[in-house]
C-alpha cells in the first residue's frame, strides 16, 4: 500500500493534455501537410503531366492553385489538432474517436475528386494527394497528442487525509530462535 505524506497528491489521477505541446505539434503538422500538398502537386503536374486542380472553368475547387491547396491542407491540419484537443479533454478514448473521424474525413477527401467531370488521371492524382495528406495529418496529430498526454493528480483536500501517515509496522520478529545451524 502506498504511503501518503502531508500535501501529497492522491491516487486518483485524471488524464490531461499539455495544450502548448499539442498545438506546437499541430502547427508543425500544418507545415508538413502544406508541403505534402505542394510536393504532390509538383509530382502530378511536373513528372506525370496531370492537370490536377486545373478543371475547365470553375470546378469543385473553383480556381484553386497550389498555394490555395497548400493553405487548405494546413488549415485541415489545424482543425484536426483542435478536434484532438477537444476529444482529449471531453471523451474517454480520444485516440479511437479521432482515428475514426480522420478515416472518414480522409475517405470523403479521396472519393470526392473521383466524382468530378475531369479526366481520370486528374481524378486519381487528386485522390492520391488527398489520401497522403489525410494519412500524414492523422498520424502526426495522433502521435503529437500521445506525446502531449499528461496525468494530473488531484491534491488532497480533507483534513483527515493531510495527517502524517502512521509509522510503518515494525520489522518482522521471529517467535522462536534459529532452528538449524544456518539460521544462526
Amino acid at each position: 500500500m502506498a504511503q501518503h505524506y502531508p500535501g501529497d497528491y492522491g491516487e486518483n489521477p485524471r488524464p490531461g493534455i499539455d495544450a502548448a505541446r499539442l498545438w506546437a505539434g499541430g502547427v508543425a503538422t500544418a507545415v508538413v501537410a502544406a508541403l505534402v500538398a505542394v510536393v504532390g502537386l509538383l509530382i502530378a503536374r511536373g513528372i506525370f503531366d496531370v492537370p490536377v486542380l486545373a478543371p475547365k472553368g470553375d470546378g469543385l475547387w473553383g480556381k484553386a492553385s497550389t498555394p490555395t491547396y497548400a493553405v487548405s491542407a494546413a488549415a485541415v491540419a489545424l482543425l484536426a489538432t483542435g478536434l484532438m484537443h477537444l476529444l482529449s479533454v471531453a471523451t474517454p478514448a480520444p485516440g479511437q474517436f479521432f482515428g475514426w473521424i480522420m478515416v472518414l474525413v480522409t475517405a470523403i477527401a479521396v472519393v470526392l475528386p473521383l466524382t468530378l467531370t475531369v479526366g481520370m488521371e486528374a481524378k486519381i492524382a487528386t485522390a492520391a494527394i488527398n489520401l497522403v495528406i489525410g494519412l500524414v495529418i492523422a498520424s502526426l496529430v495522433s502521435s503529437m497528442a500521445a506525446s502531449a498526454r499528461t496525468l494530473h493528480r488531484r491534491k488532497r483536500s480533507s483534513r483527515a487525509e493531510q495527517q502524517p501517515p502512521p509509522p510503518p509496522p515494525p520489522t518482522r520478529q521471529w517467535p522462536e530462535g534459529p532452528t538449524t545451524y544456518y539460521d544462526r
